[in-house]
């Protein structure tokens, strides 16, 4: 059985410089990403953690950098903390950042997802109201509502 992929484009508003650091600065996804910082050097074979802004011990999702082309490209493997040896169990997310006219088209690609599994599920409603406040907070300087704060905990 192949494994499925989810995939999300949308237009910004924007540069790629400043759709790269609102990936990747946590004081910055913070504002649209409920309250979550991606924190990492962002090199190549690091990694990086997506942990609760105010409480870095709460850390939602694992994984590795894969790919770091800024402003362009970030690749990263992905996982839920629990999941992180088990091969089965890491997905991958690629974001391609290209410009287009005098704006950005972002595309994200999950993949390698487990067939009807929690991330599955989760990531199908959670990419597109993140990535709109992300488009959202881009062009207007605000976050759709309620997406700055912490919603959920971590899988136990």
């Amino acid at each position: 059985m192949s494994k499925p992929n989810f995939v999300y484009v949308t237009y910004i508003d924007s540069t790629p410089e400043k759709v790269w650091q609102a990936l990747t600065d946590g004081a910055f996804t913070r504002r649209y990403w409920v309250n979550h910082r991606n924190a990492s050097d962002w090199k190549v074979g690091s990694s990086w953690r997506h942990e609760d802004f105010d409480d870095a011990s709460l850390v939602d999702i694992v994984g590795q950098v894969v790919e770091s082309s800024p402003p362009r490209r970030l690749v990263l493997t992905w996982s839920f903390p629990q999941d992180a040896e088990n091969p089965e169990r890491v997905s991958r997310v690629d974001f391609n950042i290209e410009a287009y006219g005098n704006a950005v088209r972002l595309t994200v690609a999950h993949s390698e997802l487990e067939p009807d599994s929690p991330m599955l599920h989760g990531i199908s409603r959670g990419w597109p109201l993140v990535l709109s406040s992300l488009k959202t907070m881009l062009e207007t300087g605000k976050p759709l509502p309620g997406t700055s704060q912490r919603m959920m905990r971590p899988p136990e």
